[in-house]
């Protein structure tokens, strides 16, 4: 099943893969590219099985967007009861992150400055840059160059003549 995609399109960093199962496999075993391939080649078969399971499932529920639970009900569907736990487990870590990434505060939010108050200052920066920019054309109108009159062909061919 293709979907519009090119074979090519659909695969895995090999690089991540293989850094992946390096990770895994004892320092005496040895990965070869062929096999690395091959498990990229299962790997995105399995989530092409997956997703399309779920998407079954969001499409049942007339949702548009497939959310964590039509994962893990996919995973049950497809008798992957395994990867449940590990499912979830991911999917909580995921949700904390989330939540920790929004109590981040901005720049702005940490500067202590009211939004009015860093407008002004926008506005002051940009008036002193407008009028140093303005000085350098001044500068650069009021500077004089004398033009090097330069001969024609004509005058040339007429001067080595």
């Amino acid at each position: 099943m293709n979907d519009g995609f090119a074979d090519d399109e659909l695969s895995l960093p090999k690089a991540t893969v293989q850094k992946m199962v390096s990770d895994i496999l004892p320092v005496d075993l040895t990965f070869t590219k062929e096999a690395r391939d091959l498990l990229i080649e299962c790997c995105v078969e399995f989530i092409h099985l997956v997703s399309s399971e779920a998407n079954e499932i969001c499409e049942k529920e007339a949702k548009k967007t497939i959310a964590a639970e039509h994962i893990i009900k996919a995973l049950e569907n497809l008798e992957f009861k395994e990867y449940i736990a590990e499912a979830l487990e991911v999917a909580a870590e995921h949700k904390e992150q989330q939540k920790n990434r929004e109590k981040k505060s901005s720049k702005f939010e940490q500067s202590g400055v009211s939004r009015d108050e860093l407008l002004r200052q926008q506005e002051e920066l940009l008036s002193r840059a407008r009028e140093r920019f303005k000085n350098q054309n001044i500068a650069h109108d009021n500077h004089t160059t004398t033009a090097i009159p330069v001969p024609t062909a004509s005058e040339t061919e007429t001067k080595e003549n």
